[in-house]
């Protein structure tokens, strides 16, 4: 009797998620199909669900210009280091508040939490002072530095920190380990799954950055993709096969890494929200 009165609500949830699916999926496919046209389709007047013609030129000549490459490789670099720098920085910080007794230890963890009240947009002013100062400005590391600090990752490591057992710590201790190695060979092993989805969720945070790097970057040799894409009219015309294949290579790496490390993120979100469970 249960089973059949629920029958009406799952499929309701099952209609609900295929036409949610429909939505996201149907811009995606259109602009998957705008690339595989040819260019004199894109701008014809009767509509085409699909290419009458399919080809894949509009692919060849973006990665035939050079710039796409190179604006994908910018973007690797900057995420890949935005990646790893955080997370390192996230963890030692999660670790010393969570772990060790110092003066201060409550206000600095405090004052870390009130980052999450102030906008990004509210410190790109003195960012970018700072940066020029600094003589940064249309760099990796200009690029890069003001993206370390992730209050977020900062409060999770912590929270799972605290829910370690502290023995595991005080026995490494009495065997002679660092800090850094009770860390590295106690507390990161543990929260692995954690690591890796915060890890994925500051890669793609990094990668589809468009607000900073658009303030600080100036060449276009140092453009990442999302700044990169706004470009492609003045190298291309209006060829809208090729803006879409530039914006689909531009967001493929990121959709490759998240599908590749689907299951770890999964684990580590439901870990990640089991600490108040």
């Amino acid at each position: 009797m249960v089973r059949s009165r629920s029958l009406p609500w799952a499929l309701v949830a099952l209609a609900s998620a295929g036409l949610l699916a429909l939505l996201w999926a149907a811009p995606l496919l259109w602009a998957l199909a705008t690339a595989l046209r040819p260019e004199h389709e894109t701008v014809s007047a009767a509509f085409h669900w699909l290419p009458r013609h399919w080809t894949a030129e509009a692919f060849a000549k973006v990665l035939a210009s050079g710039s796409v490459l190179r604006w994908l490789f910018n973007s690797a670099v900057v995420a890949l280091l935005v990646t790893l720098l955080t997370l390192a920085a996230s963890l030692g910080a999660a670790y010393a508040f969570s772990q060790l007794r110092f003066r201060g230890r409550q206000l600095l963890f405090a004052l870390s939490m009130l980052a999450f009240m102030v906008p990004f947009e509210a410190l790109v002013v003195p960012l970018f002072r700072m940066m020029n100062a600094l003589q940064l400005v249309d760099t990796y590391a200009g690029v890069i530095l003001p993206q370390l600090v992730s209050p977020m990752a900062i409060y999770v490591f912590k929270q799972f920190f605290d829910a370690i057992p502290g023995d595991f710590r005080d026995a490494a201790r009495i065997d002679g380990a660092s800090h850094f190695q009770v860390l590295r060979h106690v507390y990161l092993p543990l929260s692995r799954n954690i690591v890796w989805a915060m890890g994925i969720v500051i890669f793609i945070g990094a990668w589809n950055n468009f607000l900073w790097p658009f303030i600080v970057i100036a060449s276009p040799e140092m453009m990442t993709i999302p700044l990169g894409l706004t470009q492609t009219e003045d190298a291309f015309g209006v060829r809208y096969a090729q803006l879409m294949a530039a914006a689909l290579l531009g967001g493929m790496p990121v959709a490759l890494a998240y599908v590749l490390f689907q299951r770890r993120v999964t684990e580590g979100l439901l870990a990640a929200t089991g600490l108040h469970g």
